[in-house]
């Protein structure tokens, strides 16, 4: 042994929660003999609160790390968002351009809406005229029926709760129905006035060629004049032949051959 102080290397091996750490103590021993105890205790002391530092600073680390693994995960998350963000931006840009457009076409729409109403609603107001002046001077087939409509279709175009379509589809029913009347064969009962008086007759009506009467009892028969625009008589040698014509239109009979008196054709002016 020298004559310089001797130490002599103790070591302690001690785990702590983030590894494994080597303490050393170095016992330093005089010539003159050991230190003493309570110089080691303070040693031991210093060197346990190391290792504790040592502990805390590694738990510190650890959940600086766990911390930065959170944050860079929501990072990403959000880099991940903002793409998914510009693309949902980029498609919005290109319905609002697309509603743009479609605005601009529906304003121009109701501009050209408001100028066709104003030219549509004389035109109705003319074939409303035109179709009741049509019933009036026509063969008086079911004539106040149809009065009956031309008289509602003039309410109808005076009304704003309904739309210029929906009056112009009104219209157009109706001359259907007057272009029907001239292609059909038909019996019906209706009241007819002649000579001021009001009874209720069987008619029978072949288009708009012949329109002929009978009474109930089937005593009386009448056939329209349109030249005269009036009623005659006609022969009671009719009869069988108006109600065979009835049966027919009635469908109670097969279509036959029925002779009825047809007025003269007129040569066109």
């Amino acid at each position: 042994m020298s004559t310089s102080t001797s130490c002599f290397g103790i070591w302690i091996r001690r785990s702590i929660a983030a590894g494994s750490a080597l303490l050393f103590a170095a016992l330093c021993v005089a010539p003159s003999g050991l230190l003493a105890a309570d110089d080691l205790e303070k040693v031991l002391a210093a060197e346990e609160k190391t290792t504790t530092a040592s502990a805390e600073s590694q738990k510190r680390i650890d959940k600086v790390v766990d911390d930065t693994d959170r944050l860079v995960t929501d990072y990403r998350s959000a880099l991940t968002q903002i793409d998914s963000l510009r693309t949902y931006n980029a498609q919005l840009d290109k319905l609002v351009a697309f509603q743009e457009a479609e605005q601009g076409s529906l304003r121009e729409q109701i501009e050209n809406v408001t100028v066709i109403g104003r030219q549509v609603t004389p035109l109705m107001l003319r074939m409303i005229d035109a179709l009741g002046t049509f019933v009036e001077l026509d063969v008086p087939v079911r004539i106040e029926e149809r009065r009956k409509r031309v008289t509602e279709l003039q309410e109808l175009v005076d009304r704003a709760d309904v739309t210029d379509a929906e009056k112009y589809r009104r219209i157009l029913e109706a001359y259907q129905i007057e272009n029907e009347y001239g292609r059909t064969v038909e019996a019906y009962q209706g009241e007819l006035t002649t000579g001021g008086n009001v009874r209720t007759v069987d008619f029978l009506s072949f288009g708009r060629v012949v329109l002929i009467y009978m009474t109930l009892d089937g005593e009386q028969l009448g056939r329209w004049n349109q030249q005269t625009r009036a009623w005659e008589e006609l022969p009671s040698q009719y009869r069988s032949e108006v109600r065979k014509g009835m049966r027919m239109a009635r469908k109670q009979m097969a279509p036959d051959l029925v002779r009825l008196p047809v007025p003269a054709p007129v040569e066109a002016r």
